[in-house]
């Protein structure tokens, strides 16, 4: 199925998305669209995807120009899309989930039909999903398959992924690319929207680069990654360098704790982390660190062992004890946790800074508003809605919400989906927090991220802390090896 998106432009209000793009999509091949958070992929994918509306221009399927206004007529064209956050049913079974929306849904979920398709697609795509398993005991990667097997059924020609190895794991990756290469070869057009070079270069064999909302470039395999990185960037930014650490006190002490959140457990895990230091959290999906992350933060309640803030014993605190001591919590998944998707801006910080009164001064709150957006280089409106934001905006947001010296600050992957300058601009922040003494934990997958900004590094395998380090004693191999299980002390 060829595509064509000629001359599109979109506006929200006074903000011009995207300006007059024309790129075009051929059969049986896997595109890149590529560049910066901002710069207008997911609005342009969303478009062509059926769920947003476009101010002007075509959209050709064959040569032919079409017009819908839904993702339900977008599919019956053949076009899908797995988007940033699945479309999925948390409280449905897989199966169920699955089946809900394809052609001739049965009323008494799920019929043996269903079933035996969605088994077959797993073993198509070498997916592990049992039918039966609910949606929310699925990870990311596990949802992306199911999103995936349910265009596939639903009968997708045209497959659009935004961001989809945001999240999950260099085993996920593999699978989902495994998948998509055979999507490809069977015939289908598949979009892979991405702000990471790697999974681009790897993947695709053509690329547009959008950047402030135009398509600045076209190219073609075989890639160099620094020209791709000036056609995003107009420059390609500065890496970022590890801080110089001034450890204070010790602010947080782990002492054999035990716990458990959803699925994921921790095991007798002792750790300390002093003011000013910068701490990399690295494991595998479910190895526990999501745990740790929430025990630090009195989200998780541990069931054996201490936690002291500053000397005190705080077991068993309620989460409000711990923010009122200065612990704040970044979580991975922004939306779901961190923010209110519907809420404005000045709704947000109206929450943070508005005090307990029932009554909200809102000249001032917009006041704070503008001025923390423009701090934080916040792209938006006041006006504009949380979930309206890209990936890199919303992170700001949730920086800018937090107070100027938190003592400890524990974050998930807090670049997931950010492309390189606003990771860079993410790591600026957080490094001068810890010049001033905050104390800085935190997850991600990226182990070349881990090691470039971490003043010790503390690796998770099946619930235990299996390596605790500084950066300068420890190799990335060896932090691999102990992460996968292959290497043990």
């Amino acid at each position: 199925m060829n595509v064509i998106l000629r001359n599109i432009h979109k506006f929200y209000g006074p903000v011009h998305a995207n300006r007059g793009i024309s790129v075009t999509f051929r059969e049986g091949t896997i595109h890149g669209i590529l560049g910066e958070n901002g710069a207008g992929k997911s609005t342009l994918m969303k478009i062509l995807a059926g769920y947003t509306p476009r101010s002007d221009g075509q959209i050709l399927i064959n040569g032919a120009p079409v017009d819908y206004s839904s993702p339900g007529e977008a599919l019956k064209y053949g076009i899908g899309m797995l988007y940033q956050d699945p479309l999925d049913f948390p409280a449905l079974t897989a199966i169920e989930s699955f089946t809900i929306g394809l052609p001739e849904t049965p009323i008494c979920l799920p019929s043996k039909h269903f079933v035996k398709l969605f088994e077959e697609l797993t073993r198509r795509f070498h997916f592990s999903i049992r039918p039966e398993i609910p949606v929310e005991y699925l990870t990311v990667g596990e949802r992306q398959q199911l999103e995936i097997m349910r265009l596939v059924a639903a009968g997708a020609q045209f497959i659009i992924l935004d961001e989809p190895t945001t999240g999950i794991s260099i085993r996920q990756k593999e699978i989902l690319f495994d998948a998509l290469r055979q999507l490809a070869s069977s015939g289908r057009t598949i979009v892979l929207v991405s702000h990471k070079l790697e999974d681009v270069v790897n993947l695709c064999s053509e690329v547009y680069i959008l950047r402030q909302g135009k398509c600045v470039g076209h190219v073609a395999a075989p890639f160099s990654k620094a020209e791709l990185l000036e056609y995003m960037f107009g420059q390609i930014p500065p890496p970022v360098s590890r801080c110089i650490l001034e450890k204070g006190a010790t602010v947080l002490w782990m002492d054999r704790v035990s716990a458990s959140w959803k699925k994921t457990t921790m095991i007798r895990c002792s750790f300390r982390v002093r003011q000013g230091e910068i701490v990399g959290v690295a494991g595998l999906e479910g190895s526990g660190q999501e745990t740790f992350l929430r025990v630090a933060a009195g989200i998780a309640t541990p069931h054996e062992g201490d936690l002291y803030l500053d000397r005190e014993k705080v077991t068993g605190r309620k989460r409000s004890y711990f923010k009122n001591r200065g612990i704040y919590f970044v979580p991975n998944d922004r939306l779901a946790e961190g923010l209110f998707p519907d809420l404005s801006l000045m709704d947000h910080y109206a929450i943070a800074f508005g005090g307990s009164s029932w009554l909200i001064p809102w000249k001032t709150i917009e006041e704070l508003a503008r001025e923390r957006m423009e701090t934080f280089s916040i792209k938006g409106q006041v006006v504009s809605k949380a979930a309206g934001l890209s990936g890199g905006n919303q992170q700001r947001l949730l920086l800018s919400l937090l107070p100027a010296n938190p003592r400890l600050l524990l974050l998930e992957d807090p670049t997931r989906g950010l492309d390189v300058e606003s990771a860079t601009w993410i790591w600026k922040y957080l490094q001068n927090l810890a010049q001033k003494g905050t104390a800085i934990v935190f997850s991600s997958r990226d182990l070349d991220e881990v090691f470039a900004v971490s003043h010790r590094i503390t690796a998770f395998f099946e619930g235990r802390i299996a390596l605790d380090a500084e950066v300068n004693t420890t190799t990335v191999d060896e932090v691999q090896k102990t992460i996968a299980g292959l290497f043990r002390e």
